[in-house]
Parts: structure tokens; C-alpha cells; sequence
């Protein structure tokens, strides 16, 4: 979806409710406390694989939800999986599923650990063990905090802590170079440098091929009939008359872009050197080394209640995987999705930290909902949470970017051209952002069925 124009304001006639079905009218969040401790942040890039298009018309309820269907519920394509999950999760205990998946998670932690000390000074090996150690961090973090009435809660509350400082320590470089290509390519895009032909060229390109034979009888008439002063004249109102006006704001623009494009880089370098530097001073930590330790054990043995161990994990476990999956709808509901239905209605254009945060603790909300889905039934991903994550994460990426953005356009004693140029990079994300809602909007909602003529 390409942003709108600068200053595009809601129509006085357009009305503020959307179609049949959709639902939230304010900013207010609704019952998602613990969504920003459970799963900690900065990705950058995504955890999970590219799942197909999603159906967002079947297998839903009256909130846009996907129930789990776990009890051997149909849906319109015939019989669904819900009768499969509810046998196996019968015949097993909840400590065999629970122990099960953190295992495997804390697995994959220890073998990111391991290539990351052993990447050396490949940096690109070195920046994907980190991501995946993260990832790893990330599910045994959700796990912890969606089922942790089954877990001996002062354990589990401690290590959630740790790993949430310890992902989030990695992620800043990250953030910092993603945030720095992002503002360098939307740069290049608004300056249109290396995408179209300079406008000079084509204006003198087009004019020789309407009137290919200038360069010979024109030249010959001027001189013929004309000499001194009044032929120089003439030779310059011709020549300005065939030279296109250049646009204002463009040569603005372009004159601020090279300056802005070298204080974003210089401030967003320096963000990332110091990131690094405190993520190989984490690694290097007797806290990160404790928290190495705690996940060696985890691997092997899973501190859980004992009630885990006496009821059986259809019982115990989906009801906890629906209460995640409820908090994340009374958060959706709380949105502002009937004007976010809407393209180009101008609602994010306004960088205000209160009107991003509801979106932020949704994204949350939505990769707890998943990763507890991942618990249960691991081999039936639900794509439309996952499409719904990919829309939140391009929400937040453009939502930074403009902070950054915005950053850089306080500093001191720089340029009018270069203020200009990073307000129209600010405004350009936050069209992103307003797109990124209407996407999120148009995965989540039920799509209505198209009336046949």
C-alpha cells in the first residue's frame, strides 16, 4: 500500500463508522496487563516462516477470533483439526507438553549460544545467532507467562526477567542498522535518486524527438535573421521557454537530503556502536552466564507445578491459551480500527506516543496468543496471527523510524533544507504507519462476502 499525501485530513462527509462488523471506537487498552513483561521486544526482521494467504473469512467468531478447535469442531471446508488436537492433548499430561516445548526451545537457545561464540568475526553469522537466540528467549518467555499457573512462579518469574533484558539488550544493534536502512532507502525513494531519469534529461530527450530537425534549420534562421542584441534575446526567451520549471520543493528537498541522510547515519552509527558494545559486555556478564545456566537446566529438567503433573493437558492447557487469546481481543477491541478502516485518513499522521502505544501492546498480545497456539497445537499455525504480527512489526519499524526522524530534526543549529528534508522523511513514515494499520485491520476483521450482481 503506497502512503498518502501530506496533509490528507478526514472528509467532513465521510462518515465515522465503518462496514458491518467492525469493531473499537477509542485508544483505551482493555484487560492486557503483562503483555509487555511476558514478551519481550525488538525483533527486527521476524521469527517465524512465510506462511500462506490467510482466510480471514472462515474459522472465526463474532470478535474476528480463530478458536482453538480443540473439541472436534467443522468448519465450512469440512471436518477441521480440532478433533486430532483434542485426542493427543487427552492422552498426554500437561507436564509432558509443557516440559516438551521448553525443552526444544531451550535447545535451540544453547545451540544460538554456541554459534554465536563460535561465529568470531563474522559479523552476519554472528547477527543471526543472536536472532535466533532471541527467538528462543522470546518463546520461553511467552511460555512462562501464559501458563504460569502451572509453573513454581518464583522460578518462572525470575527467568522471565532476565531473558526479557537479555533479548533486549541484543536487539538494540539491530534495531539501530534496520532503523538506519529503512530512513536511508525511504530517503532515496522521496528524492526519487536512482529510480527515475533526471527530469532535465527527459524534458531534452523528448523535445529532440518531436522536433528532430532544430539543431539545423533553427539555428539557420536565428542567424540569418537576427544579429546583436535582439538575437541574443531572442536565443534566451527561446531557451528558457523549452527549459521546464523546476519545482520548488523538490530542489528543497534535494538539497537537505544529502545533509539529512549524513546526520541519520551519523546518529543512528553511533547508536548502533554503543549498542554493540553493551550487548558484548552483556554476553560477557556473570548475569548472562546465570541465565545461561538456569535455560542448561531448563533443557533437561522444566521446574513445573504439580498439579502439571496430575492433570491432563486438554484440561489444563487450552483454557490458558483462550484467556491469552481473550486479552488480545479486548485490546483489538479497544482500537481505533472503524476509522483505521479507512485508507489515507490521516489519523496517524499526528507522532504522538499515547496514540502508538495500544498498538504496540497488541503486537505483544498477538505473539503471546501465537506462541501459545504453538504450545498446543504446534503443527497448526494460525497464518492470520502471524499476518497480523508481520502488519504490527511493519507498524512499530515505521513508527521509530519517525522518531528518529524526528530526533535528528532537533538538533542544534542544522540547515533550514536539512529540517526540511527529515520533517518530510518523518511525515513519509508515519503515512507507514497509518498503512501498517489498515493492513492490521483488513487481516483481523472478518472480510464481508462479495454480493453477486
Amino acid at each position: 500500500m503506497t502512503p498518502g499525501g501530506a496533509g490528507v485530513a478526514q472528509r467532513h462527509d465521510q462518515p465515522t463508522g465503518g462496514p458491518a462488523g467492525l469493531i473499537g471506537t477509542g485508544y483505551e487498552l482493555g484487560g492486557a496487563r503483562g503483555a509487555r513483561s511476558a514478551v519481550v521486544d525488538g525483533p527486527y526482521g521476524g521469527d517465524d516462516g512465510t506462511h500462506g494467504p490467510d482466510d480471514a473469512s472462515r474459522g472465526r467468531d463474532g470478535d474476528g477470533r480463530r478458536p482453538l478447535m480443540t473439541h472436534g469442531s467443522a468448519g465450512d471446508d469440512g471436518p477441521g483439526p480440532g478433533g486430532d488436537i483434542s485426542t493427543a492433548l487427552a492422552a498426554r499430561t500437561a507436564e509432558e507438553v509443557l516440559a516438551g516445548y521448553l525443552h526444544q526451545q531451550s535447545a535451540d537457545f544453547l545451540r544460538s549460544l554456541r554459534l554465536h561464540r563460535e561465529s568470531g568475526s563474522d559479523a552476519e553469522g554472528a547477527g543471526e545467532a543472536a536472532r535466533q537466540l532471541r527467538r528462543a528467549a522470546r518463546r520461553i518467555s511467552a511460555t512462562l507467562h501464559t501458563f504460569h499457573p502451572l509453573t513454581e512462579e518464583a522460578w518462572a518469574d525470575q527467568l522471565r526477567s532476565e531473558l526479557g533484558w537479555l533479548s533486549g539488550t541484543l536487539a538494540r544493534e539491530q534495531a539501530c542498522a534496520a532503523r538506519r536502512e529503512r530512513l536511508m532507502a525511504a530517503l532515496q525513494r522521496l528524492t526519487g535518486r536512482g529510480e527515475r531519469p533526471d527530469r532535465s534529461d527527459r524534458s531534452d530527450r523528448s523535445d529532440r524527438q518531436s522536433r528532430p530537425d532544430r539543431g539545423k534549420r533553427g539555428d539557420r534562421t536565428t542567424t540569418s535573421s537576427a544579429t546583436g542584441p535582439a538575437a541574443s534575446t531572442a536565443g534566451t526567451s527561446t531557451a528558457t521557454s523549452s527549459t521546464p520549471a523546476a519545482d520548488p520543493d523538490d530542489g528543497a528537498l534535494a538539497a537537505g537530503a544529502a545533509r539529512a541522510g549524513a546526520l541519520l547515519d551519523r546518529q543512528l552509527t553511533l547508536a548502533r556502536t554503543r549498542a554493540h558494545s553493551a550487548a558484548l559486555q552483556a554476553l560477557g556478564s556473570s548475569r548472562f552466564h546465570a541465565v545461561a545456566d538456569s535455560v542448561a537446566v531448563l533443557a533437561s529438567e522444566a521446574p513445573l507445578a504439580r498439579t502439571a503433573a496430575e492433570r491432563s493437558a486438554g484440561e489444563a492447557l487450552p483454557p490458558l491459551a483462550e484467556q491469552a487469546h481473550r486479552r488480545l481481543a479486548e485490546a483489538v477491541a479497544a482500537l481505533p480500527l472503524s476509522r483505521a478502516g479507512y485508507p489515507y485518513n490521516a489519523a496517524a499522521l499526528s507522532a504522538d506516543q499515547r496514540q502508538d502505544a495500544p498498538w504496540h501492546q497488541v503486537r505483544m498480545l498477538v505473539r503471546l496468543s501465537r506462541y501459545a497456539r504453538e504450545v498446543i497445537a504446534p503443527e497448526y499455525a494460525d497464518t492470520r496471527l502471524a499476518e497480523a504480527g508481520r502488519a504490527l512489526e511493519w507498524h512499530r519499524d515505521a513508527a521509530e523510524a519517525a522518531a528518529a526522524a524526528a530526533a535528528a530534526a532537533r538538533t542544534p543549529r542544522i540547515a533550514p533544507a536539512t529540517a526540511y528534508a527529515l520533517g518530510v522523511l518523518h511525515a513519509d513514515q508515519r503515512h507507514e504507519v497509518e498503512a501498517a494499520r489498515f493492513a492490521f485491520g483488513r487481516v483481523w476483521l472478518p472480510r464481508t462476502p462479495e454480493r453477486k450482481s
